[in-house]
């Protein structure tokens, strides 16, 4: 379900004009099943005219050349370092750890009464000089 949704992002998140040639790279830290999932769903479908590519990164990288960089549950600790690393720089950043969004998360899977729900930062995204459509607001639990 969740690489169905990070795959839906793509369609209400906009990214700078110099992000929108090449290759859209979807990056995956951690061991996370969301990898596979994400590479089955991806296989045949673009972002405008950008193939999509799924790469895994370790949490130790240098550099994170992404579009969207999703950061499992067993490397949360590795947020505060990435986001520091990735300042500025127009990476949706995506977590599934209680509390993340407030940490530097763009979007932020938290389950609630069984279901999945979308922690959103506007600031944070904004602050990565992405946009973000008001229908996804309206979707997610904003946070500040």
């Amino acid at each position: 379900m969740q690489a169905n949704i990070i795959y839906r992002f793509t369609k209400y998140i906009d990214w700078p004009a110099n992000k929108k040639s090449g290759d859209f790279i979807i990056g995956i830290v951690g061991d996370s099943p969301l990898y596979d999932d994400l590479k089955t769903i991806s296989a045949s479908k673009t972002v405008g005219t950008q193939k999509i590519t799924v790469v895994r990164i370790p949490s130790s990288a240098s550099s994170y050349n992404c579009h969207i960089l999703f950061i499992s549950e067993e490397e949360r600790g590795s947020l505060k370092k990435i986001t520091l690393l990735t300042a500025g720089a127009p990476i949706l950043i995506l977590t599934e750890s209680n509390g993340l969004a407030r940490k530097g998360s763009c979007i932020n899977f938290i389950m609630v009464d069984d279901r999945l729900k979308l922690e959103i930062n506007k600031g944070n995204i904004e602050q990565r000089n992405l946009g973000i459509a008001s229908e996804l607001l309206e979707l997610g639990i904003i946070i500040k």
